[in-house]
Order: C-alpha cells, then structure tokens, then sequence
C-alpha cells in the first residue's frame, strides 16, 4: 500500500506536525541518499569523516558515540574507508587494545565534496523557502531535536 503523501492526504495529517516531519524525512533521506551516493559515499561515511575533522583523531567507540551508529556498524563502516585510504586506524599509544581513527588527506577531500553535495541537497528539498525561513526551520528544528534528546 503506497503511503498517502501531498496534497492529495488527508486534511487532519496534512495539520500534525508529527506527520509533516515524517513525510518530509522520506524525501530528505532519498535525496541525501542520491545526493551521497553521486560522489560514492553513504550516510555513515560523512558523520565518521565529519566527526573526525572536528575533533581530530578518536577510538572507534568516541566515534561510535559521537555519531550515534552502533559499534558494529563502526567497525564496518571504518575498514571501508580504511579501505579507500580515507581514515588511517592504528593502535593507540596510550593502550594497545584501542585502535584510533584519523583521517588522511584523501578522506579531507571525500568529505568536502561529500559536503558539496549535502549543500546542493539541502538546496533542492528547501527549495521552496526563502534564506530566512530555511534559518527559522533549522532553528526550531535544532530546538526540537535537543529537547527530545535532554540537552
């Protein structure tokens, strides 16, 4: 069953934000998806890559935290870009059990044209507001998002 969408919806889902949100998650995750994938990368690779330009050089279990993706999908996702000579791991001094991530020139690259896709992505599906409003719907959106994560 396809998912009633647009203007065609229902009035009472069209007036509840919690629906407006959702709808408009789909399209966001399509278009960040094709937007990604255009310069051969997925969603993890920039929050790890972005993380570690931010922060610099983490564990794989910061990196985890950090970003919200689950220690086994870490693992996973840094042996693809150490695999791409994007991130480097290597024992960390201070305890040899840990491995610490740094990224290398080539993942400073990946990451600003991944960048430049996410802006030409944020471009499309804000399309219809003006610079002022799409600052107002970040706003508010920020402010929604840290109250519902208790900061």
């Amino acid at each position: 069953m396809e998912p009633t969408t647009g203007p065609q919806a229902p009035a009472r889902l069209r007036a509840t934000p919690s629906w407006l949100l959702t709808q408009t998650a789909v399209h966001a995750g399509r278009l960040v998806g094709e937007g990604l994938g255009a310069v051969d990368a997925r969603g993890y690779h920039y929050r790890l890559l972005a993380a570690l330009d931010e922060v610099g050089p983490a564990s794989q279990a910061e990196l985890g935290r950090r970003c919200g993706i689950d220690r086994s999908d870490v693992v996973a996702v840094v042996n693809e870009l150490t695999a791409r000579d994007l991130v480097r791991r290597s024992p960390d001094p201070a305890d040899r059990r840990r491995n610490v991530v740094t990224l290398t020139p080539a993942g400073r690259r990946q990451l600003h044209r991944m960048g430049e896709a996410l802006d030409r992505v944020q471009d499309t599906l804000l399309a219809p507001l003006s610079a002022p409003e799409r600052d107002e719907l970040t706003r508010l959106l920020t402010r929604l998002l840290d109250h519902h994560a208790g900061r």
